[in-house]
């Protein structure tokens, strides 16, 4: 089985690609899509895009994203939120099986420990797809954290 895993973020959303075999898990691509400044309008095609250019590259069986939580900051939280429409909207084009996570379920599938701090996260994710380093930025490793999460809360047979 692939996941795709998202980060959502309007500036920058995080992307982690793994396969799932059995109880053994590999990586096959992580990154970040990056927007520049300029109309919210052309900054959500730009993630629409490279979402649907992330499917067709991978071919995914299933997509899962964080599941947007509180945000102190209002504005930016309404901005995820449209970041994490227009990856859904490429996912449901694609007719992907699409799960979305909280950040305390993303820990505890991924540490054990649904209050684990963010270095414990990105420790759990370099040894489960055994990577040389953490990958970065932080979106990235967060990224691989969710399609970890994934992995692990599937019901799907492989």
């Amino acid at each position: 089985m692939v996941i795709l895993g998202i980060d959502p973020g309007l500036e920058r959303m995080g992307y982690g690609v793994i396969r799932r075999v059995g109880s053994k898990m590999e990586v096959l691509d992580y990154g970040l899509l990056q927007t520049p400044k300029g109309p919210i309008q052309d900054r959500l095609i730009l993630l629409h895009k490279g979402v649907q250019d992330l499917i067709k590259q991978h071919q995914p069986d299933a997509f899962a994203t964080e599941k947007l939580f509180f945000a102190v900051n209002k504005t930016t939280a309404m901005d995820v939120a449209k970041a994490v429409g227009v990856a859904l909207l490429a996912a449901g084009e694609a007719s992907l099986d699409i799960a979305e996570y909280s950040p305390p379920e993303i820990k505890q599938g991924v540490v054990g420990n649904g209050s684990a701090d963010k270095k414990q996260v990105q420790f759990m994710v370099t040894k489960l797809l055994s990577l040389k380093e953490t990958p970065k930025p932080d979106d990235v490793a967060d990224a691989l954290a969710v399609a970890i999460c994934h992995a692990f809360r599937s019901r799907v047979k492989v």
